[in-house]
């Protein structure tokens, strides 16, 4: 790691700390993620490999986050090798919840790995409270809004094309070049086998203003609708610059979701009754949407209809979503 200057704690995610970082040979700006995922005795565990290829994989689209290489520390600094990333490593994210990096590992009694991302400067939340708060709240240019929802879809069709699901988008996981204009996805929390943590390890609680109902209803199968009705949050979150269902515990959530579009039925929904966490909830009626997205003109309230349908076979998928005529006025050769 002597390669690299550490600038500054930037964070901590479900995989651990991150610092921002320079590149000593070259000055190039990094994010430094410390994972937890602790080395076995063969040296890099067989997950840790798959993880780190898929993420490398899928960060060759300009709407993911880059992982520019992952380095292995040796313990007590003893050597210090430079693995490139073929070679292994922990996904973003990595392990999630495999391993919890316990005192032998803080202690630096075993390898670290570190992967080395792209840094970028901002992310949606902090773009989105920019134009809420401060001195000259102003609504983000729909022009924008139309311009990094179709490069989040873009990114969320090439993890799906994949296979992989990220199961946890929110605008604090979609980073922003503001100078560029370019959205990218951070945060593929691959080691998560289908568990969306309620807690981060670190012990905060994991917002849940962007979870589907189905997640919320205690759902064991789910797919590609999981992150489609995240975007649908995202993309109304970025009109309004306020979340579209703040809740604060799950049932909370759950409560704010059906206020608005109403409490889901068997005919809507087949199967909805016989989910885990499905109780008589109160009957409400559907609002009308477009009332909670004003500034959205027809186009845009068919599209978010169609990202927040309840059941998830029927819900869009991101590479449907990238014909809709939402989508007609924008210039596609840019991307």
């Amino acid at each position: 790691m002597e390669k690299y200057e550490k600038l500054e704690k930037v964070g901590e995610g479900t995989y651990g700390k991150v610092y921002k970082a320079k590149d000593k040979a070259t000055g190039q700006l990094v994010a430094l993620k410390k994972t937890r995922l602790e080395m076995d005795e063969e040296g890099v565990p067989p997950t840790a490999l798959r993880e780190v290829s898929l993420l490398q994989l899928l960060s060759q689209s300009l709407y993911v986050v880059r992982l520019l290489s992952v380095e292995h520390v040796d313990s007590p600094s003893k050597r210090k090798a430079a693995a490139p990333a073929e070679a292994g490593g922990a996904g973003a994210g990595g392990g999630g919840d495999q391993g919890q990096g316990g005192p032998a590992a803080a202690a630096g009694g075993k390898p670290m790995l570190y992967l080395v991302f792209e840094y970028l400067d901002t992310d949606l939340k902090k773009f989105i409270d920019s134009h809420r708060k401060g001195p000259s709240p102003r609504p983000v240019p729909p022009a924008l809004v139309q311009n990094f929802l179709y490069q989040l879809l873009k990114g969320v069709a090439h993890c799906h094309s994949h296979g992989v699901l990220h199961r946890d988008l929110k605008p604090q996981n979609l980073l922003v070049d503001k100078e560029k204009g370019i959205l990218k996805i951070a945060d593929l929390g691959l080691g998560r086998a289908f568990t969306v943590p309620l807690k981060s390890y670190t012990h905060e609680v994991v917002t849940l203003w962007y979870r589907a109902p189905e997640v919320l209803l205690g759902s064991s199968h789910y797919s590609i609708g999981v992150d489609m009705w995240s975007v649908g949050c995202i993309f109304a979150e970025m009109v309004r610059r306020q979340a579209l269902f703040p809740g604060d515990s799950e049932f909370q959530q759950l409560l704010h979701i059906f206020r608005l579009l109403g409490t889901p039925t068997e005919k809507q929904w087949p199967g909805v009754t016989a989910l885990r966490d499905w109780h008589v909830f109160p009957q409400w009626e559907p609002q009308n949407l477009a009332r909670a997205v004003p500034s959205l003109g027809p186009d845009g309230v068919d599209l978010l209809s169609k990202m927040l349908i309840y059941d998830p076979a029927e819900r869009i998928s991101a590479k449907a979503a990238l014909d809709h005529p939402f989508f007609d006025s924008l210039d596609k050769s840019q991307f």
